[in-house]
């Protein structure tokens, strides 16, 4: 049986489809992830995939091309062939427009989450309740559709990761990662300057991270304390990274759900943007920081529409390195050398 399994966004949103993929991994022959140019690099990371396809759907991407039919026909062409496919999205998107797709293929069994009647497009209208954690709502959808959930339903990625001993030092710092992928969730710079500070005061060492265009950034945040490894990692070092850590400090973004994938416990300095109940990191020792109940609550804001940011510039240094404390004592979250495989 050949699946096909679709999650077009983010990277920490394809990080977020490990269960599920794993889930029908175990029952497939081969298992196919189509995804997004943002998503790609996580994708290469999930074990139980086989073969990944590349495409940036415009009613997904949040800076879409405009449709060309062309491109779209190109993207059909690759579609062909499965006897199955799983639609995996967020709450805010819809499984139809590809289910059209891989109906003009002969998709003969397709199954997606949606509230909008889905006519023939579907053969399964998975329809979950409550805010449910984004890898427990994708697995559903995999049970419902006869793959049983695996005896462990945390993140994964492919092991063995990189050696990363000659950036980092040896295992046994603390992460801080500043940068996310929209200002809106976002820990103010200055803020995760103090943090460094407050945490290589109290005897950790501490790694700032961040990705090519964030070199300014984590100078700024590593200042004189901290170790700056801005630009330095692609995502399979960056998890290595991560797995070195006692506790990663991150905002809602992918690195986030990549330390919670190598098993890291996370502080999470959240916006409540999105409701955290589905989008905090899974599955690891995590402490949430910032006021849930702020008046940008569930507005998906890009940017903050708030004068401020009061949700997440409310939350002081001193509270983060407290609670970098707190996760890190986690039997969970010992340092590698001390704490069960992973």
């Amino acid at each position: 049986m050949r699946v096909l399994l679709a999650r077009q966004d983010n990277l920490g949103d394809v990080l977020l489809a490990g269960p599920a993929v794993r889930a029908v991994a175990a029952r497939a022959d081969e298992v196919v992830l189509l995804c997004g140019p943002r998503g790609r690099a996580a994708a290469d990371l999930l074990p139980g995939v086989d073969e990944v396809i590349e495409w940036r759907a415009p009613w997904i991407d949040p800076e879409p091309d405009p449709v060309d039919r062309a491109d779209i026909e190109a993207a059909v062409a690759k579609l062909a062939g499965f006897d199955r496919a799983l639609i995996l999205t967020s709450f805010h998107q819809s499984p139809l427009p590809l289910a059209l797709l891989l109906r003009l293929v002969g998709t003969p069994w397709i199954g997606g989450i949606s509230e909008d009647y889905p006519g023939s497009l579907l053969d399964l209208r998975h329809r979950p309740e409550g805010d449910v954690p984004e890898p427990l709502r994708m697995l559903a959808l995999a049970e419902d559709a006869g793959f049983p959930a695996p005896a462990d339903t945390r993140l994964r990625v492919r092991e063995p990761l990189p050696d990363t001993d000659h950036l980092t030092g040896g295992a046994g710092y603390v992460v801080v990662h500043p940068g996310t992928s929209v200002p809106a969730r976002a820990w103010p710079p200055e803020r995760c300057a103090e943090a460094v500070r407050l945490l290589r005061a109290a005897g950790h060492r501490v790694v700032v991270t961040g990705h090519g265009e964030e070199k300014e950034l984590t100078a700024l945040v590593a200042g004189e304390d901290g170790l700056d490894l801005g630009g330095r990692t692609a995502l399979p070092e960056l998890a290595s990274v991560l797995h070195g850590a006692r506790a990663v400090v991150a905002g809602n973004t992918g690195p986030a759900h990549l330390a919670a994938a190598v098993g890291t416990p996370v502080v999470s300095l959240f916006a409540p943007t999105v409701p955290a109940a589905r989008w905090a990191p899974f599955g690891v020792p995590m402490a949430l920081l910032g006021d849930q109940g702020a008046p940008c609550k569930d507005s998906r804001a890009r940017v903050c529409p708030v004068e401020g940011h009061p949700c997440l510039a409310s939350v002081g240094a001193d509270e983060v390195a407290a609670a970098v404390e707190v996760v890190a004592a986690d039997p969970r979250g010992a340092p590698p050398e001390e704490a069960p495989a992973r």
